[in-house]
């Protein structure tokens, strides 16, 4: 739900707003990472509530498995052909039969590389490092920190949405949202530092 909310708030609300009934077709595409990361802290602070147990634990192991699901969102986003890059000339360069006759950086795969197995990597080094406490909700701190890093990284190969174009002539919704978590990441990493 809430990455098709973030979807519809985030990217296309204008639309929607005139659509409303299109907003429960999800088989027409149209989810957001954003939208997906509050829905999931609401439905972990809902849990842990009745289950009386700590949020930033619980989001901290969900940080360690995450890009497990990133990554396998991301093959299916170039599997469909969607998302693609920008024009280009290297030598991986792919034609989507969506996008024309150009070929393309594979966005979608340096997403998935990125926000995907590297994060995972460096998360769950963090968090399972030996001889060493890990301070609840560091691990879901650097999660939001590194893929947030990984994301605005990735965005300047991407093609924007078309109907939103660029902001500045440079940011795309994508990388202007990960700047905000990218200071939500960093703003819970200073209260966390400065707690200990």
């Amino acid at each position: 739900m809430g990455g098709r909310l973030g979807y519809v708030l985030f990217y296309n609300l204008e639309y929607y707003f005139q659509n409303f009934k299109e907003i429960l077709m999800l088989w027409n595409g149209g989810m957001s990472f954003h939208g997906g990361l509050i829905g999931v802290v609401i439905a972990v602070f809902l849990f842990s509530k009745k289950k009386n147990i700590s949020f930033l634990s619980t989001t901290d192991i969900i940080s360690c498995v995450a890009p497990i699901g990133i990554f396998l969102g991301r093959l299916a986003n170039f599997i469909n052909g969607e998302l693609f890059g920008k024009i280009s000339t290297v030598p991986w360069a792919i034609i989507f039969p969506q996008a024309g006759t150009f070929a393309r950086h594979p966005s979608q795969l340096y997403e998935a590389i990125l926000e995907g197995l590297l994060l995972f990597v460096i998360i769950n080094f963090i968090s399972l490092k030996k001889n060493k406490i890990i301070r609840t909700g560091l691990t879901s701190c650097y999660f939001l920190i590194f893929y947030s890093i990984f994301r605005i990284f990735s965005e300047y190969f991407r093609v924007p949405d078309e109907h939103i174009g660029y902001f500045l002539n440079f940011f795309t919704m994508g990388s202007l949202l990960s700047f905000l978590t990218l200071i939500i990441g960093l703003v819970m990493l200073i209260k966390i530092k400065r707690n200990e």
